[in-house]
Order: C-alpha cells, then structure tokens, then sequence
C-alpha cells in the first residue's frame, strides 16, 4: 500500500516514514505542496493514503486538499497541523480532510488513525483479498493457498497486493517500480525481475504455482491457475 506523505519537518517526516516503512506502508516523502500536487494530480502513482501537514512551502495542507476534492478523489486525508482550535478542525474538515491530527502526537496514535481511515475507505481493502483458492492476508503478511500457509517478505507482499488487486491486467516493469519503491530510490535496472525469481522459487518450493507469469515483451500478470 502507498501513502503520500507531505511534511516540511525533517525530523518529523523521517520518523513517520520510517514508522510507516516498518508497517510495510511504501511512502512518497514531499517537503513542498506544489510538488505534492504534481504527483497527486497525476494518475501513474496509485496512493492509497494522503498525510498533510497544514503549512507547507507552495501550496498548504489545506489548498491541496481543497484541490483534491475539487477533482473529486476520493484519496482518504490525514491533515496534521500544531493549530488547536476548534476553528481550525472545522476548516480542516470542511476542506475535505477526513481526520485531523494535532502535533504532537505520538506514532501508535497515527498508525491508530491511519487504520480507521482505511476501514472506511470502500477504496481500500484492510484485512483479506480474495480470488479464487487463494488469500492475500494484511495482519499476518501471509498468502494461503488450499491448506499451504505462505509468509511473505514486506516486498513480497507490496508485489502480490498490488497484482492481487490488478488481477486482469498486464503490468509493466515500469508501473511496478513506480508502485512498489519510493521517491529517490533507484533500484538497479534488473530489481524486478530478480524479485520475481525470488518469489517464484519461494512459492514453488512452498508448493504453490507461480502466480505471477511473465507476458514478453509487455510485463507480467497474475496467473491464478484454471
């Protein structure tokens, strides 16, 4: 699953990216909200979640939610800010932020909020995917097959989720590397299909069919079998 995290705070976006990061959450870390609104505006990056921060260099917090809703996504809002007041909540709100979170606070409590948005977004299935005989599992990062029981890595997981969601389409190395890693990482030029090797071998030698099949020349889709 991909947030956007939008927070000028070095020390404060690094540690909610690295909290994030441990959750398995892939995270697109933005300092400025001019920046933030070119990735958001466009459709290649699929975020699940947006986090705010109210006062950013360029446009605010509260400019870039207006701007969402005024595109009519419905991408779940997190909108955190030091402001208190009551005023403050019913504009953040009224913006179309769909919580707020007041600094400072502790990460336990954002993990907390970020999974209340998730079970009410209809957008974003928290718990189980399921296709035919096979369960893509979010508590226990595992994927059950008949009576097999496959844990997988964090990248594993991101990589099955995303195919498990996708499950009719041909997906390029490209979408996959845009999907699955970071704003600033450059994974070497062979990372996915060295990490669909890897995860061919694990489900083999686990006694699963390969899932994911190779188009040539295209990219690659899910393959559930039968």
């Amino acid at each position: 699953m991909k947030i956007i995290l939008v927070e000028d705070e070095p020390d404060l976006g690094a540690a909610i990216k690295q909290t994030l990061n441990q959750e398995a959450y892939v995270v697109d870390w933005l300092l400025d909200g001019n920046e933030a609104w070119n990735y958001l505006e466009t459709e290649s990056t699929q975020y699940a979640l947006a986090i705010l921060d109210w006062l950013l260099p360029g446009l605010s917090g509260l400019e870039l939610c207006k701007k969402l809703r005024s595109t009519n996504s419905p991408l779940p809002v997190l909108m955190l800010t030091a402001k208190d007041r009551m005023e403050d909540k019913v504009m953040g709100l009224d913006a179309g932020a769909d919580d707020y979170l007041v600094k400072p606070f502790g990460m336990a409590e954002l993990l907390a909020r970020l999974r209340a948005l998730q079970r009410r977004s209809p957008q974003i299935q928290t718990k189980k995917i399921q296709l035919k005989n096979f369960t893509l599992d979010y508590g226990t990062r595992t994927l059950y097959y008949q009576t097999l029981e496959i844990p997988l890595t964090n990248k594993e997981f991101q990589l099955l989720e995303y195919f498990f969601k996708h499950p009719n389409q041909i997906i390029t190395r490209d979408q996959i590397i845009n999907q699955l890693w970071e704003l600033g990482e450059e994974p070497i030029s062979n990372v996915v299909a060295a990490q669909m090797r890897l995860l061919r071998r694990k489900l083999e030698e686990k006694g699963c069919i390969p899932l994911i099949e190779t188009v040539y020349g295209l990219g690659y889709r899910l393959n559930l079998g039968g």
